[in-house]
């Protein structure tokens, strides 16, 4: 299996193309609490009333571990320990965004209203990927490649507090794209879990992650008509920034890291997918990761954002 090799964007340089302004600073008043997007309001309600547990509402007692060889256990906890890396940069992250919608200036109440409650589900996430992994056969604390691990270590959601960043522009890259694929890429690890303590965390996760997306793509085509053509350039930018500098060099998808250095992962992954623990082969990522790109980005054509066809630029594995 060959992945194509994509040179991941420095940080620094990818904020050094930013314009020039001024320091974020909050101002308070007046308070907007009344309902403004009523959609995401509706969000917010949602998930207040989907409030679970993943102590009481996760059958881990139920784990058969006799039902799977040491070898698919330990491929299994792999999985998901690397799941565990990638929910984990939501717990920096939602705080990040909440914090930047409450520096923006006559921001409507509803996004930090939703956002307040996002953080608190994606604790549980990251929650239920160690557990499990744990259950398994022991969690894997870092990738046994030094390369592979800088790129859970870019730091991402400092990006919300950069000025020069729009929040619109946050919103399209991290939430509606690499939110957006990561639940894609969870449906699929659904539909393939046999194992019920596998598929009950999915399913937790997955209805969450539904919410989290649709929020991004509410608050983008709120926004739409509001853009300017400069506007509409730091969004794009962005956004193909991001899928070049994080999604490209694997981020979720560990077969597209470059070289050998997520080989572990892959085949952990293949062994997990056969097993019904819950994963995907590269084949199937591959599918979903085009499907859901040529999705969005017929979405953010409707909203006057052309972005480059880059999955164009992945090679198959083989």
């Amino acid at each position: 299996m060959q992945a194509m090799a994509v040179a991941t964007p420095d940080p620094a340089s990818r904020r050094a193309r930013r314009r020039k302004a001024e320091p974020l600073v909050e101002r308070r008043f007046p308070l907007h609490l009344e309902p403004a997007i009523l959609t995401i309001r509706e969000l917010y309600h949602l998930a207040k009333k989907a409030k679970w547990d993943p102590e009481k509402h996760i059958p881990w007692k139920d784990f058969d571990r006799s039902a799977y060889s040491a070898e698919q256990l330990r491929a299994a906890a792999l999985s998901w320990s690397r799941r565990a890396w990638t929910e984990y940069s939501g717990l920096p992250e939602t705080p990040a965004i909440l914090i930047r919608f409450c520096l923006e200036r006559s921001g409507e109440s509803d996004p930090k209203m939703f956002l307040s409650v996002r953080g608190t589900e994606e604790t549980w996430h990251t929650e239920c990927c160690w557990r499990f992994a744990d259950l398994l056969g022991g969690y894997t604390q870092k990738p046994a490649n030094r390369g592979y691990e800088a790129l859970f270590n870019q730091d991402f959601h400092r990006e919300a507090f950069d000025p020069g960043l729009s929040l619109d522009a946050y919103v399209g890259a991290y939430v509606a794209i690499l939110d957006g694929l990561d639940l894609e890429l969870y449906r699929g690890y659904l539909r393939h879990a046999t194992d019920p303590v596998a598929a009950a965390i999915l399913k937790r996760l997955t209805q969450d992650k539904e919410r989290h997306v649709a929020f991004g793509w509410v608050y983008l085509t709120e926004r739409a008509a509001r853009w300017s053509e400069a506007e509409k350039a730091d969004i794009v930018a962005e956004i193909d920034q991001v899928m070049v500098g994080l999604e490209l060099s694997g981020y979720h998808c560990a077969w597209l890291v470059p070289g050998d250095a997520a080989d572990d992962v892959v085949a952990a992954d293949r062994m997990t997918r056969a097993a019904g623990l819950g994963a995907l082969k590269p084949e199937e990522e591959q599918a979903i990761f085009a499907q859901f790109f040529g999705d969005a980005r017929a979405h953010l054509a409707r909203l006057g954002l052309g972005i480059a066809d880059v999955a164009k630029r992945i090679q198959l594995p083989r």
